[in-house]
């Protein structure tokens, strides 16, 4: 078959997902609205999904994972619906799709030891046979992301530091050998100091199997070194999505010029918070509720028509899509075609470090 009519890895189909509320006459919220991305496989790119707390990340990961069901729309895994495996198929699908989460303390049980996540699943899904074999595939994968067997396994959790047993997860990752790895705030709990370390363990698993990661971030800063894409969600909806390089240091949407204006530089004469801030900054006067774009009660250059319908995506050409009026005089971009922004060359531009840092917030 050939490439461009393989069946992509992981499929969003006009995806909505709903949260009804929990008490009689309370408002449904829309936590993801309308979306669609594909995800090619065997490729060694790191796709940055990022945004503010409540922009929809953590649903989209959650989707993608299989752990809720889509309201309206489908989510495919290699062409089958996630939300209808059963048996085999839904075992094969928690092997393929691994995830890290953001708390390195939650995953691990206090009673047993840290060698019984990486235990399970060599017996779960026979990754090797016990006794010798399995233990030399846990020291192996220790080893790859920094982790001296001797001095972690045999422990309990609360003898090893967040950042260890962060390591450990993205290990065991490594050990299963996954076609897809979801990295939901994977070091937001840790020291600065080992964010590093646990970001490059993730490459080193992105580039030891050439898969695809999804990094579930708010931090420009470590999205900006180890992506290659990113996509930047507002309220359930993609704003603008491109080529890392691209979107960072030419940004287009209003909603991520002040996520990165929000970003505290370690420049003195630099004015932080200059784009606006959280509270209402727009131009006119906007209602309580409209069906506009959903950012134009913060966005200072709102227009009316920004109140009546919300924005397409324009395709702005050099791997870069923003759903904004400004651009109006670009070519509409179908939410279907988006994923055709995340096909370029990958694995090379991150971690560049001819790169304008920006700080690890």
């Amino acid at each position: 078959m050939p490439a461009s009519e393989s069946v992509p890895l992981v499929e969003l189909d006009r995806v909505t997902k709903t949260y009804r509320g929990r008490t009689f006459g309370s408002e449904a919220t829309v936590a993801l609205d309308n979306v669609s991305l594909t995800i090619q496989g065997d490729t060694a790119q790191i796709v940055s999904i990022v945004g503010e707390s409540g922009s929809g990340k953590t649903t989209l990961a959650s989707l993608l994972m299989g752990f809720v069901s889509p309201t309206q729309g489908t989510v495919r895994f290699q062409g089958a619906d996630v939300s209808k495996l059963r048996g085999a198929g839904l075992s094969r699908f928690r092997q393929d799709v691994q995830a890290v989460f953001q708390d390195p303390f939650a995953v691990f049980n206090p009673f047993y030891k840290v060698d019984h996540v990486l235990t399970v699943p060599i017996r779960k899904f026979k990754l090797a046979r016990p006794g010798a074999p399995a233990k030399a595939l846990m020291a192996e994968a220790l080893e790859a992301v920094g982790l001296r067997p001797d001095e972690t396994l045999g422990r309990y959790p609360h003898q090893l530091s967040g950042g260890q047993r962060q390591r450990i997860i993205v290990a065991r990752a490594l050990m299963l050998e996954p076609k897809l790895i979801v990295a939901d705030e994977p070091v937001s709990m840790v020291d600065a100091s080992l964010r590093a370390t646990i970001l490059e363990s993730l490459r080193t698993v992105n580039r030891t199997i050439n898969i695809p990661i999804i990094y579930i971030t708010h931090d420009l800063g470590t999205a900006y070194h180890v992506s290659d894409h990113v996509l930047v969600m507002y309220r359930g909806s993609i704003v603008e999505a491109g080529a890392v390089e691209q979107v960072i240091n030419s940004p287009t949407h209003p909603y991520t010029r002040l996520l990165i204006d929000s970003i505290p530089w370690p420049d003195p004469r630099q004015q932080w918070g200059s784009a606006g801030t959280g509270e209402q900054t727009s131009r006119i006067e906007v209602p309580g509720r409209h069906s506009g774009c959903r950012f134009a009660e913060r966005c200072p250059s709102a227009m009316p028509r920004c109140l009546e319908d919300p924005p397409p995506l324009y395709d702005l050409g050099n791997d870069q899509a923003t759903r904004c009026y400004l651009h109006d005089t670009k070519p509409i971009l179908h939410d279907s075609e988006l994923s055709r922004l995340l096909e370029g060359a990958s694995g090379s531009s991150a971690g560049d470090s001819s790169r304008r840092p920006l700080p690890v917030i």
